[in-house]
């Protein structure tokens, strides 16, 4: 890393909106700057005001400059909404639709800047494009992970009918549906196959959120698709721990015993329905484990109370000490790693699986759409999860979560995802620092070779 220390390179970071998105790239930002580059990140007002907070608390984000957004502010989507955390589903493609109305403030401050090279998300292959015409290098950063991309990317690449190299990642016929029902949102500059050609855009690297010793073989896959070196970042899980958040969770959780309690949540931008909440609250009784339920309601839902989310009189058989119910937000990292947790039940966001694997907690798995499908099969590959059967009807059933619950609590299987985890997460740590140098290099490698 002696090259670093020749010069200070300048890096535009900017990520969608998305509150999934917006912290894996200001957790590469901060580590990039740890290796003297000075970042510029940019983003909306609210995912910046949530950033100043972390800032605060380290005074290595010197080199981190926040460059404020303007997203317009349409009818229904006010400055508090430029974000997905706590967004009313019904509002995600005014958000896109008001985020390609910001191109022309991120070509102000692209020209501003004058950046020696940009990191860019999925959104907006309008960055790349202005990048290139401007002789400026660019990088796209995959926060969703190299497997999910892998299998997409092959199914674009040798047509439907072809077979995925790794018989253990697939979608179901009915999660194949479902995610062509998806609304495909109105891309600005998009190519009619922006989805791989944000890929071919980039300069020389794609930069994938994960590590080699976990999904490695999905990003030589990919790398081989794409045509384009596959760069892992590592898991990018910040592992402060600052903020002790709510000390109630906590101090209940240190009177459990070791593995003995369930973590359930869901994460910022997905919100359970009431048929939902009251099966997961059944399968809780018919396995009768501790857990702690964080549970979130969107915007458009914040008149319901737990009372009446719930099944009758289920949150008066718990509070004896068995369960705990949550309102919001909790810091996750601070619970995942306490050694009373045993098990993460998620929806398999990308950023929930990692920081599960980094915590060494085995995953049951319940994931709703998009890469969490795949995502679940792949942590069920690894021996550190399982996943719960969906019903025809698309819900997951009391009966199904109890099962699932008690293969990792009850049975023999348990004890095996556990040690699975741990040998995991060690290797993960172990390779972090090295994978963020070859980041770091490769980056620093674009920038002169600009020079």
């Amino acid at each position: 890393m002696e090259k670093l220390e020749q010069a200070k390179f300048r890096i535009l970071v900017f990520p969608y909106l998305s509150f999934s998105h917006v912290y894996p790239f200001f957790e590469l930002a901060k580590r990039l700057s740890n290796r003297n580059f000075h970042i510029y990140f940019c983003s909306s007002a609210i995912n910046l005001e949530s950033i100043k907070k972390t800032m605060q608390k380290s005074i290595s984000d010197s080199s981190i400059e926040l460059v404020e957004l303007n997203v317009p502010s349409l009818p229904q989507l006010p400055p508090d909404l430029h974000t997905t955390k706590n967004l009313p589903p019904n509002l995600t493609s005014t958000l896109m639709q008001a985020f390609q109305m910001s191109s022309s403030s991120f070509s102000e401050i692209f020209n501003d800047l004058k950046p020696d090279l940009v990191i860019y998300d999925f959104f907006q292959p309008w960055v790349p494009k202005l990048a290139s015409s401007q002789g400026i290098p660019s990088v796209y950063f995959a926060t969703a992970g190299a497997a999910p991309f892998s299998y997409f990317h092959h199914l674009y690449t040798y047509g439907s009918t072809s077979t995925f190299p790794f018989q253990e990642i697939y979608l179901l016929d009915r999660e194949k549906v479902e995610l062509n029902a998806l609304v495909k949102p109105e891309i600005k500059d998009a190519d009619q196959d922006f989805s791989f050609g944000i890929f071919r855009m980039s300069s020389e690297i794609v930069l994938v959120k994960g590590c080699k010793g976990f999904d490695g073989k999905y990003m030589d896959h990919l790398s081989v698709l794409c045509q384009k070196k596959v760069v892992p970042t590592g898991l990018l899980v910040d592992d402060s721990k600052e903020d002790e958040g709510n000390l109630d969770i906590l101090q209940w959780l240190s009177k459990k015993e070791g593995f003995s309690t369930l973590f359930i949540c869901f994460g910022s931008e997905h919100f359970l329905s009431k048929d939902q909440i009251q099966e997961i609250s059944k399968g809780l009784e018919l396995c009768d484990v501790n857990f702690i339920w964080v549970i979130k309601f969107s915007v458009e839902d914040k008149r319901v109370t737990l009372e009446e989310a719930f099944p009758r009189g289920f949150l008066e058989r718990v509070k004896n000490g068995r369960g705990m119910v949550v309102e919001g937000w909790v810091p996750q990292a601070k619970i995942l790693s306490n050694p009373n947790i045993g098990a993460f039940a998620s929806h398999c966001g990308w950023s929930s699986v990692t920081e599960s694997l980094y915590y060494n907690v085995p995953v049951i798995a319940m994931p709703s759409r998009y890469d969490q499908p795949i995502n679940a099969r792949l942590i069920v590959e690894a021996g550190v999860g399982v996943e719960v059967v969906k019903c025809q009807n698309g819900l997951f059933t009391g009966e199904e979560i109890s099962k699932a619950v008690r293969k990792v609590f009850a049975e023999r299987s348990g004890e095996d995802m556990r040690f699975q985890a741990r040998k995991l997460s060690e290797k993960i740590k172990k390779e972090e620092e090295q994978e963020v140098d070859e980041v770091a290099e490769q980056i620093l490698r674009l920038c002169l070779k600009n020079k």
